[in-house]
């Protein structure tokens, strides 16, 4: 274990920001460079030694993470990196992007602070690369077998690196021009700098892994065409439908999904534009949906310099602490103040849109609220309570319904979809189509990056049986895991 005291003489420190006005003049991630350094090993030995670490159930991945607490506590880098590694493929995004359910998990967060477990991984993880401790692991021998892989978002970049160590030979396949799905396009560079993405990739070829952009199946090339090119598909397309707002006012122009307007933000930082087509400048900024998503269309359109920004979310404010009905170690619903939060703006909860007005244009102008209620489980407007704000940017960043079905993939193949409009899979991560898999938000629905990284890696194992008839890759997961909530 670590420090056997730390807990009890060592308080909870995380990372520093960089000052709101600093940091609105640019794009780099919000953290101090080399903020964490200094203190993270001594908040590694708040580690306890639990006897059950709860924090592996709040975890899909299974990470390993009192092993790795004590390496970064006795400043062993490189050995925390082996151990950070053999549960994760991408840790420098989880420990970036995941909202720590492992942290909710912590033994010590029954009646303390847990533990920075999130701040730890990141840094050894960025240290292992300062170090030149992360390098391409090449298969010793090739099956002789290929995969393709549609999507290259966390699900389908972990299916490929496990199946290309396995030995197979792997092409991802994505519709974009660049690779990195949600994690290039929608989450926005002062989240996480690209550069993550971009020398991960550049292991992955080393490696052996093929890269093809801007080819969409169903679209440029049809599906049941591409399983006879292949002996084995993972579906890792991602659950890319975004939820709609169907109210009066709808269609006036300045209404778009978050996933219209973020992509944007993060293509003039990767230079292909000047200025962004959709953008947030000197206009009143309305954000619709509560959630990550929603938090990063407030920070984008702070850097944009916006009028105003407003978000609202039909759900009530949530507590500061666990609600008696989220007891530990679940995930609970806490008040959240992200980065994008304290940069400025208003959060108005509790409230829903009726319908947009416009200018003699046809672009948006205000939007039109009311207050809301739950009563006997029903969402109820409350009576008097109408009212307008101004709008001239509006971002719809509630959620996502399931998979792409208009580009003909789910069809051309021949997919089978579950209750919810996922993709069904049994417990090897197949669907109803010989040798096709699914792995990530395409089978599973809206989730978390940890899930999806976690359903990648299980997934390859499915795949790699199927193509050998025995796996020695890791299953972190089956198909119906779910998090650890009531």
């Amino acid at each position: 274990m670590a420090d056997p005291k730390g807990f009890l003489t060592t308080g909870r420190e995380v990372a520093r920001t960089r000052p709101v006005g600093e940091r609105l003049k640019d794009w780099n991630e919000v953290y101090v460079p080399g903020s964490l350094l200094p203190i993270i090993s001594k908040q590694a030995g708040r580690c306890m030694d639990c006897g059950i670490p709860f924090c592996h159930n709040g975890c899909p991945l299974g990470n390993l993470i009192p092993e790795w607490n004590d390496y970064a506590y006795r400043e062993d880098w490189q050995a925390a990196s082996e151990r950070l590694h053999a549960t994760n493929n991408f840790p420098e995004f989880t420990g970036r992007l995941c909202p720590a359910p492992c942290e909710s998990a912590c033994v010590l967060g029954i009646n303390q602070p847990a533990v920075t477990i999130k701040n730890v991984e990141v840094s050894i993880i960025d240290k292992a690369w300062d170090s030149g401790d992360v390098t391409p692991q090449p298969p010793e021998r090739l099956s002789g077998k290929t995969v393709a892989v549609i999507g290259s978002g966390p699900a389908g970049l972990a299916a490929a690196q496990q199946l290309t160590r396995a030995g197979h030979t792997v092409a991802v396949y994505e519709r974009a021009d660049r690779i990195g799905g949600l994690l290039r396009y929608g989450i926005p560079e002062f989240k996480m700098e690209k550069v993550h993405i971009n020398r991960r990739i550049e292991q992955m070829r080393a490696e052996g892994t093929k890269f093809r952009t801007e080819v969409e199946i169903g679209r440029d090339i049809d599906a049941a065409k591409l399983r006879r090119r292949y002996d084995a598909v993972v579906v890792a397309a991602g659950a890319t439908v975004s939820r709609d707002l169907p109210v009066p006012g709808r269609e006036l122009n300045g209404i778009h999904f978050a996933m219209e307007y973020l992509p944007l933000a993060n293509k003039v930082q990767e230079g292909d534009f000047v200025a962004p087509p959709i953008t947030a400048e000197g206009k009143h900024v309305v954000v619709i949906g509560g959630g990550d998503t929603g938090a990063d269309c407030v920070g984008t359109a702070h850097r944009q310099g916006a009028a105003s920004v407003t978000q609202l979310e039909i759900m009530p404010r949530p507590g500061e602490e666990r609600n008696a009905n989220q007891p530990w170690p679940t995930f609970p619903m806490l008040y959240k103040v992200t980065s994008a939060h304290e940069e400025g703006g208003e959060r108005v909860y509790s409230v829903s849109t009726t319908h947009f007005e416009g200018d003699e244009d046809g672009n948006v102008q205000f939007l039109h609220l009311v207050e809301v209620e739950f009563k006997d489980g029903r969402l109820e407007q409350k009576a008097g309570t109408e009212r307008k704000i101004p709008a001239q940017l509006v971002t719809l960043a509630m959620g996502f319904t399931g998979t792409d079905q208009a580009n003909g993939l789910v069809q051309q193949f021949g997919l089978e979809l579950d209750e919810r409009g996922n993709v069904a899979r049994d417990a090897d991560f197949a669907t109803n189509v010989e040798g096709v898999f699914v792995a990530g938000d395409a089978g599973r629905g809206q989730s978390l990056i940890v899930w999806a990284i976690a359903e990648g890696r299980s997934a390859a194992r499915g795949v790699d049986r199927f193509l050998t008839g025995a796996s020695e890759l890791p299953a972190p997961i089956r198909p119906t895991d779910r998090a650890l909530t009531v």
